[in-house]
């Protein structure tokens, strides 16, 4: 599993520096055009909360782009996450290949 060592933007970051401040939104006014609590966009900002399906959905039509743009953020930061974390990396390790007979 090839990774790069540099961590990737994450979703709060793209949301708020590629969306939020070029649009002059604030998190009240893209919360109100969510349908969600201005918290759960606060928590998207501050990378505390993860993309969901549903999320994914909303903020691609919110923002006109496609639900596979911010669900592929959220893969990319979770496997860079796992990958350099001690901890999962070691149970990653620990996994063998399954050989099957030919």
């Amino acid at each position: 599993m090839l990774m790069t060592k540099r961590k990737p933007a994450t979703v709060g970051e793209i949301l708020v520096e590629e969306f939020m401040r070029p649009m002059g939104l604030t998190q009240q006014v893209l919360a109100d055009a969510m349908g969600v609590q201005r918290k759960h966009v606060n928590e998207l900002c501050n990378n505390r909360r993860a993309v969901t399906a549903p999320t994914a959905l909303i903020l691609a039509r919110v923002f006109g782009n496609s639900p596979e743009f911010w669900l592929n953020m959220q893969r990319r930061t979770d496997l860079w996450e796992a990958m350099n974390s001690p901890q999962e990396r070691g149970r990653i390790m620990r996994a063998r290949r399954i050989r099957t007979a030919a």
